[in-house]
């Protein structure tokens, strides 16, 4: 099987994958108690209002007309309208699913960009005070809650020195219709994100840290190290060019699995520090019963992870080149 052909079936099994996550999401909404219209029971005392209510969301059609009618709705990037806010979903729920992606992956940067350098450290000065310090230091990290973190960052930043704002997004605060124009290259922006970006890069860089550390220590040793070393090749070629690089390959289909992680876990420190993102909005639309919004909500998430693991595999394959196309 060649190259072209391994894409296409990555491509295939993809597109497969997200239609089965979007009829599972849809048969688990409609097997919820209750439904959109209980929120407004008293303002709809009259049940035959209460069925026209019904009628106008659709929920009145059989259930396969209502799956058929909800594929097509996604195919046209229709999510339906908001039952609490009384707007599409759609222009509700790009503003916050922007302010996730923004938080999180400024947080798995910092993870990433620092465990992979901190890891590298731990596996070159291996037995060392360092590294002993850095593994009990990088275990307590990833045991403890992203919550905790959170207050103990807001009690020293925050309390202690008055260096950073407490929470919210800035000076545009929380509203679900705000203007992204030059919004995040704003200062007071800037300054909102240290604080979660910082909780969820200290919760998330214990695996990419013990993880290059561990796969530094078996690529040290390996045969076409010592061989790049017979070559004549600088040391630090080959630290860097071959080592560090094999060291890597691990770490992406990890970055896959984190970015899944970090998504779920942005309710916790969008929760502490009022950043209003997906993560938060969607416990919110639950509680409320706003199908649509609660819909549109996990699939964003679960899209994210999907694509996510799709280009994992498609990076693994330039990374390393013994995979075969199998």
């Amino acid at each position: 099987m060649g190259l072209r052909e391994y894409v296409l079936r990555r491509i295939f099994q993809l597109v497969l994958t997200l239609w089965a996550f979007v009829t599972v999401l849809f048969v688990l909404f409609r097997m919820v108690p209750g439904d959109p219209t209980t929120r407004f029971l008293m303002d709809y005392p009259d049940p035959a209002l209460r069925d026209a209510r019904i009628e106008e969301l659709g929920l009145d059609q059989p259930l396969h007309i209502q799956y058929i009618e909800y594929i097509g709705a996604l195919l046209r990037g229709d999510f339906g309208d908001s039952t609490y806010y009384n707007q599409p979903v759609g222009e509700l729920i790009f503003p916050l699913f922007l302010n996730t992606v923004v938080l999180m992956f400024t947080a798995l940067l910092i993870a990433y960009t620092f465990g992979v350098l901190f890891g590298a450290a731990m596996g070159w000065w291996r037995g060392s005070r360092f590294e002993r310090g850095g593994i009990v230091a990088t275990l307590v990290a990833r045991s403890s809650p992203e919550f905790w973190i959170g207050i103990i960052l807001v009690w020293i930043f925050v309390y202690q020195f008055g260096l950073l704002p407490r929470a919210g997004i800035g000076g545009y605060g929380g509203e679900l219709t705000m203007n992204l124009t030059g919004r995040y290259v704003n200062f007071d922006f800037l300054r909102h994100l240290i604080l979660p970006a910082l909780t969820g890069a200290i919760f998330y860089m214990a695996t990419p840290a013990l993880l290059m550390r561990n796969t530094m220590l078996e690529v040290l040793k390996a045969d076409f190290i010592e061989m790049k070393k017979a070559e004549g090749l600088p040391e630090r070629t080959v630290l860097y060019k071959h080592a560090a690089r094999n060291s890597v390959l691990p770490l992406v289909t990890v970055v896959a699995i984190a970015t899944g992680a970090a998504m779920g876990g942005s309710v916790i420190i969008e929760t502490v520090f009022n950043w209003p993102g997906i993560g938060r909005e969607m416990v919110d639309s639950v509680t409320r019963n706003d199908y649509p919004m609660a819909m549109a909500t996990f699939f964003f998430m679960g899209t994210a992870v999907i694509v996510m693991n799709f280009v994992a595999d498609l990076a693994y394959l330039y990374l390393d080149p013994r995979v075969t196309y199998e």
